[in-house]
């Protein structure tokens, strides 16, 4: 008895005409994503779970905080203070998203969101503010100018003559 295998498919006769994948540049897609890095390629500080950090940071665009952090005044694009971090001390970003505690002062140019497990407590500057069910808020809250930086107020005394 013969059994009937499946009949293989057959190569075309002239390989050259045989459809191929497009390349990724032949799709308009370059081979590297290009203009604003994602994530995974900023400069990124992790403050992971457990460490402690005292002192300043220079040259950071993002800093994630799942453990704590203490400092008197860090400037980076962005700030992810993770439901199991701790921020105390001063920050200066375009975005801030709090999910765990906050203790200072935050100035976000841009907006500022605190999730539902996230507690701000002292100053908090911001562009825009979004606040989930649960979110804690204390203290001193400040609604940034479009287009203007915060203004600190300064206090002149004026000459005696």
């Amino acid at each position: 008895m013969m059994s009937m295998a499946p009949k293989p498919t057959a190569a075309p006769a002239n390989p050259s005409l045989a459809p191929r994948p497009a390349a990724p540049a032949a799709m308009g897609v370059p081979a590297r994503p290009q203009g604003r890095p994602d994530a995974a390629e900023r400069r990124t500080l992790v403050v992971g779970r457990g460490i402690s950090l005292q002192g300043t940071v220079t040259d950071a665009e993002r800093l994630v905080v799942e453990g704590t952090v203490e400092s008197e005044m860090i400037q980076a694009a962005e700030l992810f203070v993770a439901p199991t971090g701790v921020f105390r001390g001063e920050v200066q970003v375009e975005d801030a998203e709090i999910a765990g505690l906050f203790d200072g002062t935050v100035t976000a140019r841009g907006s500022l969101i605190i999730r539902g497990t996230g507690k701000v407590n002292g100053t908090a500057r911001y562009r825009k503010l979004s606040v989930e069910e649960g979110g804690q808020i204390s203290g001193r809250m400040e609604m940034l100018n479009e287009g203007a930086a915060p203004v600190v107020p300064r206090v002149s005394v004026p000459a005696e003559a």
